[in-house]
């Protein structure tokens, strides 16, 4: 490949060949890919000991900082990228200052978030470091001036994220932000068994479907994530079960709207989880992520009996955003505030001392003190022991941005005002002297206790006994505080363990077959694929003279395109007396 300095760089597609299919059984091919090439100036262009030719640099060797912000379905898509990375040679580094390269994962939900994520950008800039950008904030608006000139990789296209790592390290710009699709249809995204470092061995974040059906005024994530697209719920169940095998303990469910889920493929949430369930083993849990009311209210029976399964968290996170009707007007969120209510009184009636999470958005434009007053009913009506709090910020290129806006000081009251109410109540005093059974799966941040969960998703901290790690024992509950409980262990009690298999290392990648491990350990010249049995290590310029494993299954068909290829090649050059320079 010529030098980065004076290159054009092709589209990857090409350079892979125009004629051969991508990974994922061939669905995931795009020809509307465009990698962005970044030209450089004449100063740039003079090449110096310090900035070796492209074609000098050896990509898998590099370390990389990987920095995530947002949801945990952006902290699943960063796992996946790192185990990738990790598997393919690089070394991922906790340590900034030392990473040649640094993979910057956005949110886009809030400004504050994204202003972070610029930060960061000017801040590696600085540091001479190459940047690689991915999440929502580039794949909504990829044409932001901050982001010129900066390698990009979609929300969807996170299995290419060793492709585009190892370009930009070679001084190039390369974008890859279209959407995964099978016969026109749009996909969940990118596959589940990828390679994945995850953040915590006990914990597998597994995203269920990706993008929404609503289009509330105030989002910028759909934007980003688009319309609902679900996964199979075989191959969720798949990726549930290879999970308890590499150890994990527990499970979290997550996307923009897991009451959503299935809605696109014919099937729906309570028949997943009902699939789920059966797949977890005693001593695991299962907890369920994010959903709005309206595509949970057909559904209430059948949650409440999968929420009341002893596997599964007695938790809900079903966000009111507002307690009066014509805010969610013109947020169009598409449900009331008796909707919310409806959902509520049903759960706590058929699961008793199930935790519902809410939030709350004060400040949307048009909100007035009525309107606000009417949420300040409904937190005390039920005092959330879980509430999100946010002051509105307008997001750039959607309806509510345009609306007339609250003055700044009134919503910042509004925030500071139903936060208080908030903190004036604590939600678990009433269950000093309990006996309660948990699931201890980390540490807590002061580093003095690990943390667990009672069967309805309460925080619970315990001493911090190694034999108690990714354990499930009963504790005396001697102190409560805001947020947590502590608990004391009940040292006749029995001691669930989820798994015999013992669970990964801080670090290791998840999702390796054996086969890949063989390859890795005999140095094998391979190079880590969208799939975990694609081990594969060349570079880009070479693919097309290297047979993969995945390039083998239509091995006939291609051999046969290629020796039609040859014959006429032949026949022009006999008949036509073409010269061709080889």
């Amino acid at each position: 490949m010529p030098a980065a300095c004076d290159s054009v760089l092709e589209d990857i597609e090409d350079i892979v060949s125009a004629e051969d299919l991508k990974p994922h059984d061939r669905q995931f091919v795009r020809k509307n890919v465009f990698p962005k090439v970044r030209k450089r100036n004449s100063q740039r262009n003079i090449q110096t000991d310090d900035d070796p030719p492209s074609d000098s640099i050896i990509p898998g060797v590099q370390k990389i900082w990987i920095r995530t912000w947002g949801c945990s379905h952006n902290n699943s898509d960063g796992e996946y990228m790192a185990g990738q990375l990790a598997a393919y040679g690089y070394k991922i580094t906790d340590n900034s200052a030392e990473a040649d390269l640094w993979l910057l994962n956005s949110c886009t939900v809030k400004n504050p978030a994204e202003d972070h994520f610029r930060n960061s950008i000017k801040k590696a800039q600085e540091g001479k470091k190459k940047v690689v950008l991915a999440g929502c904030v580039p794949q909504a608006q990829p044409r932001q001036d901050y982001l010129k000139g900066l390698s990009i990789i979609g929300v969807q296209q996170i299995d290419r994220v060793v492709e585009v790592v190892e370009e930009t390290i070679k001084g190039h710009s390369v974008r890859l932000l279209g959407q995964k699709k099978d016969n026109g249809k749009r996909l969940g995204g990118a596959r589940l068994d990828l390679p994945k470092i995850r953040k915590n061995p006990l914990i597998e974040i597994i995203s269920i479907n990706t993008g929404c059906l609503n289009a509330c005024t105030y989002c910028k994530t759909k934007h980003a994530r688009g319309d609902l697209a679900s996964y199979p719920i075989e191959e969720l169940v798949n990726r549930a079960k290879q999970s308890f095998q590499e150890g994990v303990c527990e499970i979290w469910l997550t996307s923009e709207d897991t009451g959503a889920y299935g809605r696109d493929i014919g099937t729906d949430l309570p028949t997943l989880l009902w699939k789920l369930v059966e797949a977890i083993p005693e001593g695991a849990m299962l907890r369920l992520g994010m959903t709005n009311p309206p595509y949970i209210l057909e559904h209430l029976e059948e949650m409440a009996k999968i929420l009341s399964h002893p596997r599964v968290y007695a938790f809900l996170h079903i966000p009111v955003q507002s307690a009066s009707d014509s805010v969610l007007m013109d947020m169009k969120r598409e449900y009331c505030v008796a909707d919310f209510k409806q959902v509520v009184d049903f759960l706590k009636k058929k699961v008793p001392g199930i935790t519902i999470a809410t939030d709350i958005i004060c400040g949307f434009p048009g909100e007035t003190d009525e309107d606000f007053q009417e949420t300040v009913k409904l937190v005390e009506q039920y005092r959330f022991p879980s509430l999100f709090i946010n002051q509105f910020y307008p997001r750039p290129g959607t309806p509510a941005a345009k609306m007339h806006q609250v003055p700044a000081a009134v919503k910042k009251q509004r925030t500071k005002d139903l936060s208080q109410l908030f903190h004036s109540y604590n939600p678990y005093d009433h269950k000093v002297g309990e006996r309660q059974r948990v699931l201890v799966t980390e540490e807590s941040f002061d580093s003095n206790y690990y943390v667990a969960h009672n069967p309805f998703y309460e925080q619970v901290l315990v001493p911090k006994d190694p034999l108690l790690m990714g354990k499930m024992v009963e504790v005396n509950i001697y102190e409560a505080g805001k947020h947590f409980m502590k608990g004391k262990p009940v040292s006749d009690a029995r001691v669930y363990t989820a798994s015999i298999t013992r669970p990964l290392g801080k670090g290791e990648v998840s999702g390796l077959t054996e086969e890949f491990r063989h390859t890795l350990q005999n140095g094998t010249n391979w190079k880590a694929q969208p799939s975990a049995e694609i081990p594969v290590k060349t570079p880009l310029s070479s693919w097309m003279a290297l047979q993969l494993p995945w390039q083998q299954e239509g091995g006939g068909l291609k051999i046969l395109s290629v020796s039609l290829a040859l014959l006429a090649l032949l026949v022009m050059f006999y008949y036509g007396g073409m010269k061709t320079e080889l």
